[in-house]
């Protein structure tokens, strides 16, 4: 009797401080997800990795993804500068390659995020911009489940805007780092109306810009600030609704489904569209 022939893919997510890998079967479901810390030096790096897919219990993948903050040279598989991280125009791309023997897919992580949280609601928007809010701010466009070109480098994070009489950028007065430093805690250890008002005052701010540019259906937050959505939804959407104009109406914004394994689904989305299932 022949046996079950099970296509998985591999999905990687390479964060500031610590990097997902899971495997996928051919319908998405994460059979394994396993995590390290992400080493400062690329070549650290690059061993770790290869120790962590290597104790996988899948061993055999039809294709891969992997993303990485900050840009990308999708063409040439090059990760150039990662942000928070001090590598720079690294062949990320065929080093995993090297690694797992099969194509891989090459993506910002903001990017395979927003794309794998539209395709939830693919049912109900078909242009959606995702704001993942946490250590930075991150932003990701889609468009009829596609990650639009003409935004795949966008950082809405790095928006100048006025804040105490100086143009800073977005993410340097309202990501979870910016919070922690003004306030001294966690968005989980806040809980007055007052500091939560305040939040969502300089979320507000940014998103009102990307909202006139993109004219979205809907907007989707990800990241560590996005969990407590329920905690200052009212006051944010108080917020934009001052800015609102018949030209720029505020869609509906919606909590990420899956905001600790996004980006490795979207690593699968993007692998999985590519490459293609066998059947």
């Amino acid at each position: 009797m022949l046996g079950i022939l099970w296509v998985m893919y591999l999905g990687i997510d390479v964060g500031g401080t610590k990097t997902l890998v899971a495997s996928l079967t051919n319908e998405g479901v994460i059979t394994e997800i396993l995590k390290f810390p992400t080493p400062k030096s690329y070549p650290a790096f690059v061993d770790q990795l290869r120790d962590t897919i290597y104790s996988l219990k899948e061993k055999h993948f039809r294709a891969a993804g992997i993303a990485v903050p900050g840009k990308v040279d999708r063409v040439h598989g090059i990760g150039e500068d990662f942000g928070n991280l001090p590598w720079h125009d690294v062949p990320i791309q065929s080093d995993l390659e090297r690694i797992v023997n099969v194509p891989v897919v090459l993506e910002n992580d903001a990017n395979a995020a927003a794309l794998s949280e539209a395709m939830l609601l693919k049912k109900e928007f078909s242009v959606v911009l995702y704001v993942t809010i946490g250590t930075g701010i991150g932003t990701g466009i889609i468009v009829d489940q596609k990650i639009d070109e003409a935004f795949e480098d966008s950082e809405g994070g790095h928006m100048m805007l006025e804040y105490q009489g100086e143009l800073v950028k977005w993410e340097n007065f309202a990501s979870g780092h910016a919070i922690f430093d003004r306030f001294g805690k966690k968005a989980a250890e806040i809980e007055d109306a007052k500091t939560w008002k305040i939040i969502s005052h300089d979320i507000a701010r940014g998103l009102i810009d990307l909202i006139a540019l993109v004219q979205p259906d809907g907007i989707i937050l990800g990241g560590g600030i996005a969990t407590h959505l329920p905690k200052y939804e009212k006051y944010l959407l108080a917020e934009l609704k001052k800015f609102e104009t018949p030209l720029t109406p505020i869609p509906a914004i919606r909590k990420a489904q899956r905001p600790e394994e996004a980006v490795v689904y979207g690593c699968f989305d993007l692998a999985k569209e590519r490459y293609g299932k066998i059947t």
